[in-house]
């Protein structure tokens, strides 16, 4: 029988920025037990890159290229390892990559989210692994724990932090009393918040990542277009303040529920319970909370992003696949949507709110707010008033849970009323 030492598996990377060398980094410190675990050697053999001229820290020259043709036209190289991230053209190299019979492995979400379907299909049909751990909470492993080891349960709800820096900047705001903006400058200055932030900061990134595990968990295919999204510029230090008064913390949550009248998906900032156990999930960790019929409330918690966590759920992937090479089988786990549940309007979906307002302070006042919401079907759960000045009062309510329509109707009368100065927050509470 061969030896496990002397078999190898090649594989292609795609991509040597962060998270592409911290993979090349990682294959490399493995490489005396992947022959155990993998059943082979696992060698990169070409890094695909823009400028190939251009040196990289750690990484010899010679592997590197900027031909793509020169690593599909090379029958040795067997997994193709996708780190690049975007749309294009890492869709085209999978989908080529996948038809000449190479297997796949992707940290690529924003793919996934949009055209997650027609790359499993096309897995399927070619017999090819696809593989895409990275793609949701750096190393928390929920693509496998909902592909496998939940697969037989009747999962009803998912609720994640699934983006560390807006749990980073939330977490500051919340311990050291930071505003928004001092705290999105520390997550900046040190390399949690991109130069742009806004994918993370405007909800984008959770909400690509909860579209993926809604797909996974409920078996209907649900896209990035399809998620609510709020994100968390217009929180300010004095909805955190309320948030302790209201023994809660606020957090940037991705939810995904489903009933007999189909799925909602969505990705705003909550008050939670400091009681909840994702409370106390902190900097820039994240944490995915299932609910299912039989297994009842279980969480996974991990690193959610950064080079090594990242790059580790990237090498188990690799590790995978290379084992089911060299075992002679592949594609276990293809696309699980097989249902075609609705997807929800937010209007007709239930939430609890919290709303903070600044009213005339004078008789009568709260007794037409409360009419308002009467008329509306919405129920009032608590009211307080902290602050009167110069003739006004800052109000804050909190709602029961009451359909998203009912509530907005309300709000737009509110807004309406000359006795209602602004609006100054709305937040969904747990």
């Amino acid at each position: 029988m061969e030896s496990v030492q002397n078999k190898i598996v090649k594989a292609a990377l795609l991509g040597a920025g962060t998270v592409g060398s911290g993979v090349y980094e990682l294959v490399k410190e493995r490489q005396e037990d992947f022959p155990h675990i993998c059943g082979a050697q696992i060698e990169i053999a070409k890094i695909l890159v823009r400028d190939a001229s251009k040196e990289r820290a750690g990484i010899p020259s010679d592997l590197l290229t900027d031909s793509w043709e020169e690593i599909i036209a090379d029958d040795s190289i067997s997994i193709i390892i996708e780190v690049m991230g975007g749309i294009e053209p890492a869709k085209s190299y999978l989908l080529e990559a996948m038809k000449a019979g190479k297997q796949v492995v992707t940290a690529n979400k924003d793919l996934i989210a949009e055209h997650g379907h027609e790359l499993l299909d096309t897995a399927e049909k070619y017999g090819c692994d696809f593989k895409f751990e990275a793609a949701v909470a750096g190393c928390v492993p929920i693509i496998q724990v909902l592909k496998q080891s939940m697969s037989s349960e009747n999962i009803t709800e998912i609720m994640g932090i699934v983006n560390g820096t807006t749990n980073y900047i939330l977490t500051r705001m919340t311990q050291s009393g930071m505003s928004y903006d001092e705290a999105l400058k520390e997550a900046t200055d040190l390399g949690y918040a991109e130069a742009d932030p806004t994918a993370d900061v405007d909800g984008l990134d959770a909400g690509r990542k909860i579209a993926i595990m809604a797909s996974i968990a409920f078996h209907s295919r649900v896209t990035f277009s399809d998620v609510y999204i709020e994100g968390i510029r217009n929180i300010t230090a004095k909805d955190i303040f309320y948030a302790k008064e209201f023994n809660s913390v606020i957090k940037l949550v991705g939810i995904a529920r489903k009933d007999e009248n189909g799925i909602e998906v969505k990705v705003l900032p909550i008050l939670i319970p400091q009681e909840h156990p994702l409370a106390t999930v902190n900097d820039s960790f994240n944490a995915v909370f299932v609910h299912g019929t039989a297994s009842d409330d279980t969480m996974y918690y991990g690193r959610g992003a950064g080079k090594r966590p990242t790059a580790s759920a990237v090498t188990g992937d690799l590790c995978t696949v290379a084992r089911h090479i060299i075992e002679k089988h592949s594609n276990l786990h293809v696309c699980s949507c097989y249902k075609e549940l609705p997807i929800k309007n937010i209007q007709d979906t239930y939430s609890r709110f919290f709303l903070r307002m600044q009213v005339a302070d004078r008789p009568g006042v709260l007794a037409n707010i409360t009419s308002v919401f009467g008329t509306s079907q919405v129920s009032i759960a608590q009211i307080i008033q902290k602050s009167r000045q110069n003739g006004n009062a800052e109000l804050v309510i909190i709602t029961d849970k009451v359909k998203e329509l009912y509530f907005s109707d309300a709000l737009n009368i509110l807004k309406r009323l000359s006795i209602v100065n602004s609006i100054s927050s709305l937040i969904r509470v747990y």
